[in-house]
């Protein structure tokens, strides 16, 4: 037996915590890391990724690591029993948002199947269009712009809109918004839609509600 591997120095040395592991993590506790944001730090976690997942799980939290699209975030783990304490809010949509979240994910969809391109690039003009399918014809369309406008902010401030610098009323679609409309979500694409319509009309829609969302 080597007497070294038992020695107080190796034992420190292998319970010491990575320089760059608190950094990291408490930079997620701020919200969603994109690798085009912070290089330096991507790579740490990219090289820490197990850690983390080990150090955020005894709080309850999963990490959310999507290394080909570039982003991560930490995710409160499903508590039917509501045992666990959330460490991250969960923030309730209104219907708009939810829409707009819909709408844009089946553009995102869309644009995946039929361009190369890795960026969709909308202006508030082309996002204006797409909402404008869904609402009554009697609207009144400077109320409605006005509240569009509403809703693209809180997108944005939900960090699933980017605006680009120099190009005001234009943004990009974060890739993060596939981690929140996922398949199965995007199955019920169709029934979610039509539910919409049918409130917008004014219908009442039994079992429609708002979404919500993990604080990211």
């Amino acid at each position: 037996m080597n007497p070294a591997a038992n020695s107080p120095a190796t034992a420190e040395t292998e319970l010491r915590t990575p320089e760059e592991l608190p950094g990291v993590v408490t930079r997620l506790f701020k919200g969603v890391l994109y690798a085009e944001g912070d290089e330096k730090l991507w790579q740490s976690l990219l090289g820490l990724s197990s850690q983390v997942r080990d150090y955020v799980a005894v709080l309850g939290l999963d990490l959310i690591l999507d290394e080909s699209e570039g982003y991560a975030f930490l995710k409160s783990r499903e508590d039917p029993d509501g045992t666990l304490p959330r460490l991250i809010p969960r923030r309730q949509l209104t219907f708009n948002v939810s829409l707009l979240l819909a709408l844009l994910r089946g553009r995102m969809l869309e644009f995946d199947t039929n361009s190369s391109e890795l960026r969709l690039i909308m202006t508030e003009q082309d996002i204006a269009d797409m909402v404008a399918v869904f609402l009554p014809e009697s609207s009144n369309e400077v109320r409605i712009m006005d509240r569009l406008a509403t809703d693209i902010k809180k997108v944005v401030d939900h960090g699933f809109l980017r605006r680009l610098k120099g190009q005001p009323g234009t943004y990009e679609v974060a890739r993060i918004l596939k981690a929140f409309v996922d398949a199965q979500w995007l199955e019920e694409f169709d029934a979610r839609l039509a539910d919409y319509r049918a409130t917008l009309a004014g219908a009442p829609v039994s079992g429609t509600s708002t979404a919500e969302e993990d604080g990211k």
